[in-house]
């Protein structure tokens, strides 16, 4: 076995060398995004295949017209299986795939794990297709980036390049998806970069366009969602669709509320995941037994309001139901669908299965603009506006909202859906939603996790870099200790060993005292009649601050400006010492790494 591995590694060591020979890096990152690009798109129908499969086989034999009494079975089963293959096979938490880049780009070196090339398609097919209500693009946005994140550290690439890579895997899993590269490139510029250089740029693209290229090869040219402009947007709707993005920026205000609450509270059993399962199997159950609609990704019945023309066509929504055939629950319908999706979504992951918040967010905001419509054409406050456009309009705006990227939100209906037609109404409804909900929420649904712990990056430069900056690295922890009883004399022979100007006093167990600075006891440090009248804590002050070791890097940036210290100590939550941070190699540190980004 051991020379098997050493083979493994002569050979990829000998690939490297010849690499480094005849391959610049630059046409090696535009090859290895081919790669990502096309590894993505294989996950992406793989998934897909298996959901899809897997569905068929257990609603086959479904009635249409009435409620089907397996919708309070298939759930369970789905989240059971899924949670016994995270448990005891992936053996690491593989939820929230998009949140979990997010931390990799900020605090991991953009270094994801090899299992989460394979993991999150295997268990997230299980949970969707048993009828979670989930969406799988979150899981493959994880794999493309983990094969991007692999690839990169199976040749050793430096930060920069492996975030590029990355990047190319998350956008090379959208493009793929849903045949869309444009929206590929913006969702990784609005989500995930900190920051869109042209060396960053063309291996994106890359990437997008190869994953939608064997997108078409593997399963032709038929698109995720069907949709045929038969009402032309005009002028007098712009009132309606101002009041739409408000609308969906306000619905995904509620979206991100109620997911973080639901998941608060299911947090509380973390520790008890046969409980969690009892109680998230028993809520999705429930609610897709009271609506179906919410059975799966729900994308049957995003297409069935975007491409319905009467009223008997939009009664399919009902199908399977308590209320099928009951045309007048039509609005009741979806007004109870829109509000219990994301409590069913919370439900999936809460009980433990793996999916994403992608596709519910264009769910809720197809169902969003149908029921706006409908409800603006019952009341007549103003032009008549066609119902399935301002669903198609209320998927970019929900989009927009709940995660904060209105362009990927315009671009990645318009190319879903062939709607540039609808391009400017689009654009009014994502920005306005977007512009609502950053009053109440001013980070994504992704990144509000990370937030909280300082760890999220941004288009900012300045915070990126200190984001990016890892407290470890930055401690020295080569210093000279003192015992609070130790004399001058002994002091004074630690001072000539010490490269530092500040001897920590600790006690027996580490704990930080005082500390004594050198340029502060000159009167005495020489003078030996006094080497044994003074003791370490007679001499010792408290520091200028004291730093804790899980601060972010922007709490120890601006401790450093508001004291003016020139070292600071590092103690862990007992006040146990750590090391020094020198403000000299700190902004070192900061110089270069703001230099490396600001390369083209």
């Amino acid at each position: 076995m051991a020379l098997e591995e050493t083979d493994s590694r002569t050979w990829i060591a000998r690939l490297h060398d010849w690499r480094v020979a005849h391959v610049s890096d630059k046409m090696f990152l535009l090859i290895l995004a081919f790669l990502v690009g096309l590894f993505a798109a294989v996950a992406a129908y793989t998934l897909h295949g298996i959901i899809n499969l897997i569905v068929a086989l257990l609603t086959s034999s479904f009635s249409r017209t009435s409620a089907n009494w397996l919708y309070l079975v298939y759930p369970v089963i789905g989240i059971y299986l899924t949670s016994l293959f995270v448990r005891y096979i992936v053996r690491d938490d593989i939820s929230h795939g998009i949140t979990r880049i997010l931390y990799a780009i900020s605090s991991n070196r953009s270094r994801l794990k090899s299992h989460n090339c394979w993991s999150s398609v295997i268990a997230s097919a299980i949970t969707i297709g048993f009828g979670g209500s989930v969406g799988a693009e979150a899981p493959i946005v994880l794999t493309g980036s983990a094969i991007g994140s692999n690839l990169g550290q199976l040749f050793h690439l430096d930060r920069k390049t492996l975030m590029t890579l990355v990047g190319c895997g998350a956008a090379g899993a959208i493009a793929g998806i849903f045949k869309a590269p444009i929206a590929g490139l913006v969702f990784t510029l609005e989500v995930l970069l900190i920051d869109m250089t042209m060396s960053s740029l063309l291996p994106i693209l890359v990437s997008c366009v190869t994953a939608t290229c064997f997108t078409y090869i593997f399963s032709g040219n038929d698109a995720l969602f069907t949709f045929q402009l038969d009402n032309e947007w005009t002028v007098q709707r712009v009132p309606a669709c101002l009041l739409l993005g408000i609308t969906c920026g306000l619905v995904s205000l509620y979206f991100i509320r109620a997911m973080s609450m639901t998941e608060g509270l299911f947090a509380c059993f973390k520790d008890r995941p046969h409980l969690r399962l009892v109680i998230g199997g028993f809520m999705l159950s429930l609610l897709i037994f009271l609506f179906p609609a919410l059975f799966g990704e729900g994308y049957s019945s995003i297409n069935l309001l975007l491409n319905g023309k009467t009223e008997a066509d939009w009664n399919h929504i009902l199908d399977n139901s308590l209320f099928a055939g009951e045309s007048a629950m039509l609005i009741p319908y979806i007004a109870l669908v829109l509000l219990t999706k994301v409590f069913a979504t919370s439900a999936t992951n809460g009980g433990g299965g793996c999916g994403g918040t992608f596709a519910p967010s264009l769910f809720i905001g197809c169902f969003t603009g149908f029921l706006f419509s409908r409800l603006w054409n019952m009341e007549q406050v103003g032009v008549y506006v066609p119902e399935k456009n301002f669903a198609l309009m209320g998927m970019a705006g929900v989009m927009s909202g709940v995660m904060h990227a209105p362009l990927t939100g315009i671009f990645l209906i318009a190319e879903l859906t062939g709607g540039y037609s609808l391009l400017l109404p689009l654009m009014i409804v994502s920005v306005m939603s977007y512009l609502t909900i950053i009053i109440f929420e001013p980070h994504s649904i992704y990144g509000a996790r990370l937030a909280k712990e300082g760890r999220l990056l941004t288009h900012h430069t300045d915070h990126a870099v200190l984001t990016l900056m890892n407290l470890e690295s930055v401690i020295e922890r080569d210093y000279m200790a003192v015992s609070p009883d130790m004399e001058l004399g002994q002091i004074v022979n630690q001072v000539s060993r010490s490269r530092n100007r500040v001897l920590p006093v600790l006690d027996g167990a580490g704990t930080l005292l005082g500390e004594i600075d050198i340029t502060h006891i000159r009167k005495v440090l020489f003078r030996i009649e006094l080497y044994h009248h003074f003791t370490a804590s007679q001499l010792m002050e408290d520091p200028e601050a004291t730093l804790v070791d899980s601060a972010p890097m922007t709490t120890v940036m601006k401790t450093f400006e508001t004291t003016g210290a020139e070292w600071l100590p590092v103690v862990d939550i007992d006040s146990h010492l750590k090391g020094y941070i020198s403000r000299q190699r700190l902004y070192t540190l900061y110089r270069k790494m703001v230099h490396d980004m600001s390369e083209d």
